[in-house]
């Protein structure tokens, strides 16, 4: 019989080395949705755009083959439940999307830049993770649990057990979900290479397939290996090390809340090494080791007042955002939307259109003082 305490160091182990991949290889091509945004808008250059979305195709057609082999349910992650609080996917997706083109990135381009010495990143870090935290259980709390969590959508109304698309369309069956997976990757994916430009970079390509895949790892890892179907303790269900006490793959912002609170209550036993906060440290670990194996690495800091005061308030937004959306770029962009949630394209679309907005802002600004 398995035992939880013997599995923890395996899941956190093999959770830190599939997000040191994704650190390494996203820092060599450099890997950034808020980037990828930004130079559809500014330059109309599609390019990292479809690496993210070839990741986005690898990860559901990764995903649905576990779901179909039996060896993960999506139906116990976080993101499929029947009740969609669509409000606040909407408002957390516009602030995340809004707060990380202040900052400078996402929260997984924040750790890629730590990782790379960047001295901005490690403020904003702080920042998201004590706003993350006010909004899981202090000050924030309130608004994001009675005032835009009861706004929801029950999709049981309509026959459908959980909020992903095969379950919607009634094609929850091993067969059919998987082959409307597969369907959904493959229409990315003819979208994704029908560029030749794309097709020409062979490292964003690469780059793409890799970081779609550590996705994919992270489910088996935590939905799998990290299963327990009777724990000896309580003679329940129960995945090992992760906080929400569901399966989990990548996140970066409700993690490095926690990874906050086992620094600060360190000799708290009941604070343990978790998936999420291996994630964490994996990623940025990842980065700074290409960093100082390509002599990329160089110490960067604020250039002034306006600077440092955007990089906190796009790290506090960011904090409050990713929480209440349930995930960021990564956590519902690519994690979310690899179980084909229904609430995590929602949160994945108010992101996208938080980083215009905040852009188009920007823009204006300038103008404005020119």
């Amino acid at each position: 019989m398995k035992d939880a305490a013997q599995l923890a160091p395996l899941v956190t182990g093999l959770a830190f080395a599939l997000a040191f991949t994704m650190g390494w290889v996203a820092n060599r091509v450099n890997f950034c949705t808020m980037g990828a945004v930004s130079d559809v808008v500014a330059f109309g250059d599609w390019r990292r755009m479809r690496m993210w979305l070839l990741a986005i195709a690898v990860a559901i057609a990764g995903t649905g083959a576990l779901q179909a082999a039996g060896s993960i349910d999506v139906a116990r992650s976080l993101y499929t439940g029947a009740q969609v609080s669509w409000l606040s996917h909407i408002v957390g997706g516009l602030l995340f999307g809004f707060g990380m083109t202040l900052a400078s990135g996402c929260g997984n381009k924040t750790l890629i830049r730590i990782g790379a010495g960047n001295l901005k990143s490690l403020v904003v870090l702080i920042v998201l993770a004590i706003s993350a935290y006010m909004t899981l259980k202090g000050a924030f709390a309130g608004a994001r649990a009675f005032g835009l969590d009861p706004v929801r959508f029950d999709f049981a109304k309509l026959g459908a057990k959980t909020s992903d698309l095969p379950s919607i369309v009634g094609a929850s069956a091993g067969g059919a979900r998987l082959a409307i997976s597969l369907a959904v990757a493959a229409a990315i994916a003819v979208f994704v290479f029908a560029s030749r430009d794309f097709r020409g970079t062979r490292e964003m390509v690469v780059g793409g397939i890799v970081i779609g895949a550590v996705v994919v790892g992270g489910w088996y890892v935590s939905g799998h290996l990290g299963f327990l179907a009777e724990d000896p303790a309580t003679l329940e269900e129960k995945f090992v090390a992760t906080n929400s006490g569901r399966m989990e793959s990548f996140s970066f912002v409700s993690p490095a809340a926690y990874l906050l609170e086992l620094l600060m209550l360190w000799t708290d036993t009941t604070r343990v090494l978790t998936f999420g906060i291996a994630g964490v440290l994996g990623m940025a670990a990842g980065s700074a080791a290409y960093a100082l194996s390509s002599r990329t690495f160089r110490w960067e800091g604020f250039g002034g007042v306006e600077d440092i005061a955007n990089h906190i308030a796009g790290g506090a937004m960011m904090g409050f955002g990713g929480v209440t959306a349930l995930g960021c770029t990564i956590g519902q962009g690519l994690t979310g939307v690899s179980t084909l949630a229904i609430g995590s394209f929602v949160s994945l679309a108010a992101i996208i259109a938080g980083a215009v907005g905040a852009m188009r802002y920007q823009a204006w600004r300038l103008d404005r003082m020119a």
